[in-house]
């Protein structure tokens, strides 16, 4: 059976409420250092009532490996450099990682060699990168903000890109040109986001299963049933800014500095766990 989900959104991990999923009306995120929108679809997502929802996100040609998607559109309200942007998951709790979590962990550093992890902390585990290089798809417009959700699945644009660097003469021009140029911290310390600066993003993948189990697909054909190791804690995606050490720890103690904005997924347990707001 299908597990029942339910997906929340929030400017904090203190401050998340329950979003629509396989929805176009998007969420709003607003505090004092971000604004912005999100969207969630899951394919085959079954909610809280164990109703299957579907989108035609995930029927077009340009995603039809894709299981699931994030996507955010927004602005940093004060300049923040794209190094110190931070996008990933982070946890409350040690995790139960099941065989196979290796070669796992292996295909995510070679998809994306920024990335840093400690996802066999005893305390709180995360697995972190630089939005700009991790990022599937990133468009990047100045001032003007373009249609959310994208009337067609978000291509790579950062045609525009060279107005939020130091280095004008910018000039990437696809996905896979602007995650290797940026695996450089230099790089992208020369690129500063503000109140100007546009950014939709779509998080997307197809490493995970959702229906008829949530199960974790490995290459070679292996899939491992998430639902024997989940301990029912939630799975975060975060934005955040990257903590220096001369910086004071992160919201609640955590070791990382403050949240832009977050996407949890958790389980609905029965019907009354399904209803009303839940903080993290």
């Amino acid at each position: 059976m299908s597990p029942r989900l339910r997906v929340l959104a929030g400017p904090s991990l203190s401050s998340l409420q329950p979003i629509e999923v396989n929805s176009d009306k998007s969420f709003e995120i607003v505090s004092d250092v971000f604004e912005g929108k999100v969207l969630a679809y899951i394919k085959d997502f079954t909610d809280a009532e164990g109703k299957v929802l579907k989108h035609d996100y995930f029927q077009k040609p340009e995603r039809k490996d894709v299981s699931w998607s994030i996507q955010v559109q927004g602005r940093f309200l004060e300049p923040q450099s794209a190094d110190d942007i931070l996008f990933g998951n982070t946890f409350d709790h040690p995790l139960n990682l099941p065989w196979g979590s290796g070669a796992a962990l292996k295909l995510m550093k070679y998809v994306d060699p920024t990335l840093e992890h400690d996802l066999t902390s005893q305390t709180q585990p995360w697995a972190l990168s630089p939005l700009i290089s991790t990022m599937p798809y990133l468009a990047y417009t100045r001032s003007e903000a373009p249609a959310f959700p994208p009337l067609a699945p978000l291509n790579d644009d950062t045609s525009q890109l060279y107005l939020a660097a130091t280095d004008r003469n910018l000039s990437l021009s696809n996905a896979s040109e602007r995650r290797s140029y940026f695996t450089q911290a230099k790089r992208r310390r020369e690129i500063v986001f503000g109140p100007e600066d546009v950014l939709t993003t779509d998080f997307c993948y197809g490493y995970l299963e959702f229906n008829p189990s949530l199960a974790l697909k490995l290459p070679g054909g292996l899939s491992i049933d998430l639902m024997r190791y989940w301990d029912g804690q939630q799975v975060r995606f975060v934005c955040c800014k990257r903590r220096k050490p001369e910086d004071p720890e992160g919201e609640d103690g955590m070791p990382w500095g403050r949240i832009f904005w977050c996407v949890a997924i958790e389980l609905v347990k029965d019907r009354a766990q399904g209803e009303g707001h839940v903080g993290a």
